[in-house]
């Protein structure tokens, strides 16, 4: 990403927050062949504060076409974004931007075993229907989810560093900041309340 000292974000918690919050992820490899990418969900293993490590999993072939556990992967998650216009700020002013929320992880995979891959897939079954009044499990079916299973591979992948940026309007004065959060809450055009409320997270008014 482009370098912008003033819309860097260095917290590594607040990475874990972005991940937490948009598991959706795009999984990109520079393999012998050019370049590859997929998009899979990811969530978050336990671990200490200052640590991230991730797990997923693929469907086969795609652990070969991306050659994966062999060199570093980028995993690219992407937070709420949206257009800014310039209607929102000061008269005079006529150049859009786009704010977004958006993480860049660096790290070589590492291949799970079978056994290790199913208790991942597992987790990742729980994590999403633990908001449904009858959350669904892959133990009401263990031989069947066993047999499916088979059909994918479960990596996990220690983020090695990152590059990630908060561009939500930093180098906007305080009233041009509300005028566009009340905009993207509320607004006719381009609403996007989930924007709003990042912004709204390093603008506290």
């Amino acid at each position: 990403m482009r370098y912008t000292p003033h819309f860097l974000l260095e917290d590594a918690a607040e990475v874990k927050r972005l991940i937490r919050e948009n598991p959706w992820a795009t999984i990109v490899s520079n393999t012998a062949a050019g370049l590859v990418a997929s998009h899979y969900p990811v969530i978050l293993e336990d671990t200490a504060d200052d640590v991230i490590s991730i797990v997923s999993h693929v469907g086969r072939p795609d652990e070969q076409l991306h050659e994966l556990g062999q060199h570093e992967t980028l995993v690219i998650v992407q937070g709420p974004h949206g257009y800014i216009s310039p209607n929102w700020y000061p008269e005079g002013q006529i150049i859009p931007t786009w704010n977004h929320v958006t993480a860049h992880l660096y790290g070589t995979p590492e291949i799970l075993s079978d056994d290790e891959n199913f208790r991942v897939l597992g987790e990742l079954v729980d994590h999403f229907e633990q908001r449904m009044p009858e959350p669904v499990s892959l133990q009401l079916d263990d031989a069947g989810a066993r047999g499916v299973a088979r059909g994918t591979v479960g990596i996990r992948m220690r983020v090695a560093r990152f590059d990630a940026r908060l561009k939500l309007s930093q180098n906007k004065g305080p009233e041009v900041v509300d005028r566009i959060i009340d905009a993207l809450e509320s607004g006719d055009v381009y609403s996007n309340p989930a924007l709003a409320e990042e912004m709204k997270r390093v603008h506290p008014r």
